[in-house]
């Protein structure tokens, strides 16, 4: 197991190996020496036996059902007062139209 980590190191390192093609990962792997359930993993892609050799449990993934922003615990903003609109600096003028002469 601390071979298949150091591997797993190694190619989270590498950045010729991580994007490497699952053929050439094979053949690193096998030069390697790596385990049985490493080469699986990345023959199939799936990490199901990885998680086997590394005793990792899956764990199930919950569906979120609350948004982020709108939990139980805010208060209710049923009472909030609206902003009044801004004043202007100096008093409007009344309009002053020019009206055309005859």
């Amino acid at each position: 197991m601390a071979d298949t980590i150091k591997l797993l190191v190694a190619i989270g390192s590498d950045a010729s190996l991580r994007y490497a093609s699952p053929d050439e990962l094979k053949c690193v792997l096998k030069e390697a020496g790596a385990s049985v359930e490493l080469t699986l993993a990345v023959e199939l892609g799936n990490s199901a036996s990885l998680r086997v050799e590394l005793g990792i449990q899956q764990v199930e993934q919950v569906p979120q059902i609350n948004a982020p922003g709108h939990g139980d615990d805010e208060e209710e903003e049923t009472n909030v007062p609206l902003p009044e609109p801004p004043k202007p600096d100096r008093p409007s003028r009344p309009s002053t139209k020019r009206r055309r002469s005859r």
